[in-house]
């Protein structure tokens, strides 16, 4: 539920220890896979697919295409993030899937009217769904704290 941006979008890995990291960083428009289980074969196939590795493991600190995380807090790790990477120079707000990290697809509300509670079908009019999970999405009350997060955050106005 955002503008699109050019040039090559920005892919991450997350290990076990950042699955709500993965879950901020899909929110905010990245690709970013979570691994429940630390996995080498993993590692490698994100490794030479171009994703960056993000991870709490020191021992991966000097290794190309890692970035350890030292904190244990989301904003921290964000801020972090963009810092070392201008995370806010490519903010897509809304565009991914937050359980599956596939793109969304917006959907008229005709099309999901009887698939949302009837006060949300009757007071909003853009939908998105998940073409993989089937999730539908919508800007309500959490859009509006979320975008105050990214807002804090970055330094950057959300527009959804």
């Amino acid at each position: 539920m955002s503008k699109t941006h050019s040039g090559p979008p920005m892919s991450f890995l997350c290990d076990q220890n950042l699955g709500r990291l993965a879950r901020w960083l899909r929110m905010m428009g990245f690709d970013a896979e979570y691994m429940r289980a630390w996995s080498e074969e993993k590692i490698a196939a994100a490794r030479a697919a171009g994703r960056i590795l993000l991870t709490r493991r020191r021992d991966f600190a000097m290794k190309e295409g890692s970035i350890v995380l030292e904190s244990d807090f989301l904003k921290d790790q964000l801020r972090y993030l963009d810092k070392r990477l201008n995370l806010k120079e490519n903010l897509r707000p809304y565009s991914r899937c937050i359980v599956c990290n596939v793109s969304l697809k917006y959907v008229k509300a005709q099309d999901v009217k009887n698939l949302v509670p009837e006060y949300v079908s009757a007071t909003r009019e853009t939908f998105a769904r998940c073409p993989k999970c089937s999730r539908i999405y919508w800007k309500g009350t959490h859009t509006n704290r979320a975008n105050e997060t990214m807002r804090s955050l970055f330094s950057v106005r959300v527009n959804v």
